[in-house]
């Protein structure tokens, strides 16, 4: 009789059971990567005081209404290298402009790296001021006097635009409803 011995190999020498656990494994390490990710980094998304800028809404409205009352319009450059910018403001013909205006530069998911700058007349509606960092890409423009009476906000995509007008003429935003051409869309 022969009788052939087999040798049969333990399971961990066999390539199908490492294949089949490499599925499970590389799925606990991504959810350990995302919950260190979550973990260390800001949610820039959300405001801390949430409730508060609810109720704040209506006096916002208010501020982007008297900016349109007073038939303000900025234009607003940056400089060659990045570090000013430079305003112009012109408003109806009895309108007071200040001598410091507040310009908020705030990234749409970074909250790190917004920037609040006062900027100060030099002239007649010229304002000038120094940015703490470079920009660069999409950012959400605030602009409104000292006492908070009246704000000028939009979009600046720098990469695309080397200046920008508030309000833009094609959209001009009042609450949550765009005005253009006296329609409501």
């Amino acid at each position: 009789m022969n009788q052939k011995l087999i040798a049969i190999k333990p399971w961990y020498r066999h390539p199908w059971p490492w294949i089949l656990m490499a599925g499970p494994f590389i799925v606990v390490i991504a959810g350990f990567i995302t919950l260190y990710l979550a973990v260390r980094s800001n949610d820039g998304l959300v405001d801390d005081d949430y409730y508060k800028q609810g109720l704040a809404v209506n006096q916002v409205t208010a501020r982007n209404q008297n900016a349109v009352r007073l038939g303000l319009q900025a234009d607003l450059m940056l400089s060659t290298d990045g570090k000013q910018i430079r305003i112009l403001l012109r408003g109806k013909p009895d309108t007071v402009l200040p001598d410091v205006l507040k310009l908020r530069i705030a990234h749409p998911t970074r909250a790190g790296v917004d920037q609040n700058v006062l900027v100060r007349s030099d002239g007649v509606g010229s304002y000038s001021g120094k940015l703490s960092a470079l920009l660069t890409g999409r950012w959400r423009i605030a602009l409104e006097d000292e006492k908070g009476e009246w704000r000028l906000t939009g979009d600046w995509n720098i990469e695309k635009n080397a200046s920008l007008r508030l309000p833009d003429e094609a959209k001009t935003e009042v609450g949550s409803a765009q005005i253009s051409d006296n329609k409501v869309r």
